[in-house]
């Protein structure tokens, strides 16, 4: 069963990654992204890597997303209009997809690690948490704050870029 739920979370996320790219209104393209974050983060958690599944929710398809919808609304985006087919351009791409998907296939029908099943992960004493947590606040906790100060300075000016004058 999770083989199964591994492959249906892989084609909704390509789908909705699609959708991002063909979506001709910017709110569409965006909530479509949140969703391939959804489904990536439903991945990781198919993989047994459960914080980093709950991380993807929190920091991509929440506050990441929420950016990008709100710059979205600030500059008051219109849907783009449609043009005329460019044939070069499709055909250079579909050239370009085809050799990457050829390699793709070349690549991991070669290679003999992919056949074998693996060994199961071995369960550590110090959980994923907390060894993120030590590592950030022992070892980088500087660059951490540092980060900290440079979102609120990009938050304040956002605001204060925002805001309309009065005449």
């Amino acid at each position: 069963m999770p083989l199964v739920l591994f492959w249906i979370f892989a084609i909704l996320m390509l789908a909705f990654g699609l959708g991002v790219v063909f979506l001709r209104n910017p709110v569409s393209s965006a909530l479509s992204l949140v969703m391939s974050f959804v489904a990536l983060a439903a991945l990781f958690i198919t993989l047994d890597a459960f914080f980093i599944g709950v991380i993807q929710i929190l920091v991509y398809a929440g506050a990441v997303m929420v950016l990008f919808l709100f710059i979205i609304m600030l500059l008051d985006l219109r849907g783009e209009e449609t043009r005329r087919l460019n044939l070069a351009a499709w055909t250079g791409g579909g050239l370009v997809v085809a050799g990457f998907v050829g390699l793709l296939f070349k690549v991991v029908s070669t290679q003999p690690g992919f056949d074998f099943p693996k060994p199961p992960i071995s369960r550590p004493e110090i959980s994923d948490v907390a060894l993120v947590g030590w590592t950030l606040f022992y070892k980088f906790n500087l660059p951490f704050q540092i980060i900290g100060v440079l979102l609120l300075v990009a938050t304040i000016g956002v605001v204060l870029l925002s805001k309309k004058e009065l005449k």
